[in-house]
């Protein structure tokens, strides 16, 4: 064998490994409102992310639509109090104190960033992929109008441990459209994927072990657009320690 072939072999193997290596679940939340005239742009980014391929990493994103631009003149009609209120303890976590905004885009729970700004959310990716996680396997079965989730949790980091975890369940529909009537966006037609329909506590961790919990699967939700989302977030520091997702059928 020549040396030519024997690098031409090493080569090929080495980007076959490459191609073959498992992503690593990396969470994306962006924090929007269809009251805010300038998160139509950070929603679209969050569906790029969502359906582009992310060197290393597979993200799975979480829209995330808050309450208090419901006063503003339009009501987001996928608006929940639980978004503001996981917004408002990532500003206390990462040293905001008390200030929100929209559109903000949160990764892994460890850094944030505005949420148009592509370069700082993929450099945030890329940096998340450094740190350890759990193995989140997750599983769905619908029962009538209820989806029945469990998750098996393994490798969890012993930081993640010795803070303890909580497990939630979010529950995630795509393909969303809808026509603003008022407010700033009043006369544009919005588009939005992976919007957080339901989020649910599934129990805390602090060692490897098996979760599961029901959440209510509501008439007006498209059934071939939802996706279930278990995620690992530190009770102090609120950093994710590990993600997985399924499609709920």
């Amino acid at each position: 064998m020549t040396m030519r072939a024997l690098l031409l072999g090493v080569a090929l193997m080495v980007a076959g490994a490459e191609q073959s290596a498992p992503s690593v679940p990396v969470l994306v939340e962006l924090f929007t409102s269809e009251g805010c005239s300038s998160c139509p742009p950070a929603d679209v980014l969050l569906s790029r992310l969502a359906s582009e391929s992310v060197p290393g990493a597979q993200v799975i994103a979480l829209g995330l639509h808050v309450d208090y631009w419901d006063e503003q003149g339009w009501k987001d009609p996928a608006s929940m109090r639980e978004a503001t209120a996981r917004q408002s303890a990532y500003a206390r976590a990462l040293g905001n104190g008390d200030r929100i905004y929209t559109p903000q885009l949160v990764v892994d729970g460890r850094d944030e960033m505005i949420g148009t700004d592509a370069a700082a959310v993929k450099q945030a990716i890329a940096e998340a992929l450094k740190h350890p996680r759990a193995g989140v396997r997750l599983t769905v079965d619908v029962d009538g109008g209820a989806l029945v989730a469990r998750g098996s949790v393994t490798d969890l980091p012993a930081e993640a441990a010795k803070e303890s975890v909580e497990a939630i369940l979010a529950v995630t529909e795509d393909d969303l459209t809808n026509v603003v009537k008022r407010g700033e966006n009043s006369g544009r037609t919005l588009h939005h994927d992976a919007v957080v329909r339901a989020l649910v506590s599934m129990g805390s961790l602090r060692a490897p072990g098996d979760v599961r919990q029901r959440a209510t699967l509501k008439p007006e939700w498209r059934r071939d657009r939802l996706r279930a989302v278990v995620f690992l977030q530190g009770r102090k520091s609120q950093r994710i320690w590990g993600v997985g997702t399924a499609p709920i059928q």
